[in-house]
């Protein structure tokens, strides 16, 4: 089934789930869910409005709602499991790999935390409890415990045998982790070379020295961005003795990806990559009217610096007929460089040697854009108004806005980054205030001083 087959398929069983709620048919709609796999649960859970989550959410097979757990969002998922009791929480974690529980309890108060851990068996518990020690966001939060290792001075023959006694291997294993009698981790034995390869070797001899272990204190970023160079499907994990914790696999780099996809996009509206589409209206309101806050200073900000040059506006009318283009060419070119910036410091691309640099490329690129732009402006305004002169002012407030734009452009995101606030979250209404600002100074400025 294509992916467009895929998703029409999944919005025709939406359908029929609120056609299910609205008459009442409560057997069709368990019998729906239950046909449905874990992450099509939880999109389908995800496109219903609260109260109709809540109707859904007991239907669902109690042994099915882990993993319907593991793969929603933190903002809905913590909703649904205010409403479940320790019992449930406990069965519905039992069978969960050890990261994909720490996803889940890191949402629950305390004790709640402390009753599920307590009901988990010895070696679950110390599982889980090793990727909890560790920040979410981090390689050793993203782990997973759950890895076959081998040593140096056994041969392939026993190896196999070994895999033959486990009967079965952790999913995503494409390699297995050769260690010492410490643990500390040595190299990595690809499944395809155990089945391949003269099974009198010994592993010494076929073990590969080419995957580096990842940091445990390593960025989920870092993580995505290492998987994407070397073309990874799992790497291990190791603490600072290069002991080896676990593993992470590339199912969960892609969670990564799209969660750094969707921060970008949302961040700049001031939103997190967790928001409910179907959150009640008083939390929206409340996370939404912060960042309305925000802009709102800053646009009262703009509007004082043009209530300074009122007079000048009130003499020549066609100021205010054109100021919006000086503003509106700023906010784009400084958009575009803020745009490139953040991408590249997402990318790992920007660093202390190769930042002023890109600043100088930026701002010779803005003045280029800026005496292209401001020429044909400038010859629009002279033929619409009459006027050399109003011409020249535009054609030369465009000029500096765009190299002000530029300059914001690069300097605001590094700013922002050092003083540890997102770029992404922030950056975009600070250079709107600062193009605003400059383009209005600078074109009132100037009219006030060669034209009224």
């Amino acid at each position: 089934m294509s992916e467009l087959d895929h998703n029409h398929a999944l919005n025709q069983s939406i359908d029929a789930l609120s056609d299910a709620l609205q008459s009442g048919r409560f057997v069709r709609m368990r019998r729906l869910l239950a046909s449905l796999h874990p992450a099509e649960t939880a999109h389908l859970l995800e496109s219903l409005p609260p109260n109709e989550r809540k109707i859904c959410w007991p239907l669902i097979n109690p042994d099915l709602r882990g993993d319907v757990l593991s793969y929603i969002g933190e903002e809905v998922r913590t909703d649904l499991m205010t409403n479940m009791d320790t019992a449930d929480l406990i069965n519905a974690t039992e069978d969960l790999d050890p990261d994909d529980i720490a996803d889940i309890l890191q949402d629950l108060p305390d004790h709640v935390v402390h009753e599920v851990l307590k009901a988990m068996d010895g070696q679950h518990r110390r599982r889980v409890e090793a990727v909890m020690a560790f920040e979410a966001d981090s390689a050793g939060g993203l782990m997973n415990t759950d890895v076959t290792t081998v040593r140096t001075d056994i041969t392939l023959e026993v190896v196999l045998r070994y895999l033959r006694m486990l009967g079965e291997l952790p999913e995503n294993t494409d390699s297995l982790y050769v260690v010492d009698h410490d643990d500390h981790y040595l190299g990595t034995l690809r499944l395809s070379q155990v089945v391949s390869r003269s099974r009198s070797l010994l592993v010494s001899e076929v073990m590969s020295h080419q995957v580096e272990p990842i940091p445990a204190n390593m960025s989920d970023r870092d993580v995505a961005r290492r998987f994407e160079k070397h073309d990874l499907i799992s790497a291990p994990v190791v603490d600072k003795d290069n002991h080896l914790l676990g593993r992470i696999t590339i199912d969960d780099v892609v969670d990564v990806i799209m969660e750094e996809a969707e921060h970008s996009m949302l961040s700049m509206a001031g939103l997190g990559e967790d928001e409910d589409t179907f959150a009640p209206v008083k939390r929206s309101v409340h996370r939404r009217s912060v960042w309305l806050a925000v802009n709102l200073i800053t646009a009262f900000l703009a509007s004082w610096v043009i209530g300074l040059f009122e007079t000048t506006i009130q003499k020549q009318v066609a100021l205010a007929v054109l100021m919006p283009i000086v503003a509106s060419m700023g906010g784009i070119a400084g958009s575009q460089t803020l745009t490139l910036v953040i991408r590249s410091m997402a990318l790992g691309q920007l660093n202390d040697k190769n930042e002023r640099w890109l600043l100088k490329k930026e701002m010779l690129v803005g003045a280029s854009n800026g005496l292209i732009w401001a020429t044909a402006i400038a010859i629009v305004t002279i033929i619409w108004f009459n006027s050399i002169a109003l011409g020249l002012l535009i054609g030369t407030a465009i000029v500096i806005n765009l190299i002000a734009a530029a300059f914001a452009g690069v300097t605001i995101p590094l700013a922002l980054k050092r003083v540890g606030i997102d770029p992404a979250l922030s950056g975009s209404v600070l250079l709107t205030t600062v193009t605003d600002v400059i383009g209005f100074m600078a074109f009132l400025g100037f009219a006030k001083l060669f034209i009224v």
